[in-house]
């Protein structure tokens, strides 16, 4: 294999400022597209913020003094990073691939859909919200699905930056100074909600495993 087709893995365990990503993704896409770097998958956290993608509007936060606000360029609305979230941040050149955006995020979807299975928690997607929804945790069916993970994608000359969001054991609570994704009547929840506990190098190492080998298929 060529090594520049070789896809690069970034993990960092610190927390990452939101706006020291962004500077981080937008440069790595320039050169990504010059092919002058490898496609970059990065896995990170982030500090306390509320991000506001293209689509948000600012009805979706209920308090702005609760923590940071920022908007964003990526695509979505508006939803919370902090401690115990971990993110998956793509840089990946569609070029060398199909140019099909919901191919894509399906990809990312259904990676954690595989993942999550690996806990007995049943998850699905919906086309009218895009996102990860658990359903059942060990038989458990619930009244309403919800949210475990969350995708906000921005794509520049077909290379691909932002990413996904999922909730290992962050703390929940912030989710009631936001309407998470511009959606009122559902909420969210972690692996530490149901009853399942990891650490974010386990995350990190089976949800890599499972999205190289699907992202295969375009």
């Amino acid at each position: 294999m060529n090594e520049m087709n070789q896809i690069e893995i970034k993990i960092s365990n610190e927390e990452i400022s939101y706006r020291e990503s962004m500077l981080f993704m937008e440069s790595k896409v320039r050169e990504i597209s010059k092919n002058h770097s490898k496609e970059l998958l990065w896995f990170l956290s982030h500090n306390h913020i509320f991000t506001q993608g293209t689509s948000a509007s600012n009805e979706e936060i209920l308090d702005p003094n609760v923590i940071e606000v920022l908007k964003t360029n990526r695509g979505g609305k508006t939803t919370y990073h902090g401690p115990g979230q971990r993110i998956v941040y793509f840089m990946l050149n569609l070029n060398n691939k199909k140019k099909d955006i919901r191919k894509f995020i399906s990809i990312i979807e259904n990676s954690v859909i595989d993942f999550l299975k690996n806990y007995n928690v049943e998850a699905r997607a919906f086309k009218d919200r895009v996102g990860i929804w658990v359903i059942k945790n060990n038989k458990i069916t619930f009244d309403k699905e919800k949210k475990i993970g969350a995708i906000g994608l921005r794509v520049k000359k077909w290379v691909t930056y932002h990413g996904m969001s999922f909730n290992i054991n962050p703390n929940l609570e912030y989710y009631k100074f936001i309407h998470s994704c511009g959606l009122k009547e559902y909420s969210n929840t972690s692996l530490y909600e149901l009853g399942i506990k990891i650490d974010q190098n386990e995350f990190d190492e089976d949800f890599k495993k499972i999205f190289l080998k699907k992202l295969k298929t375009i």
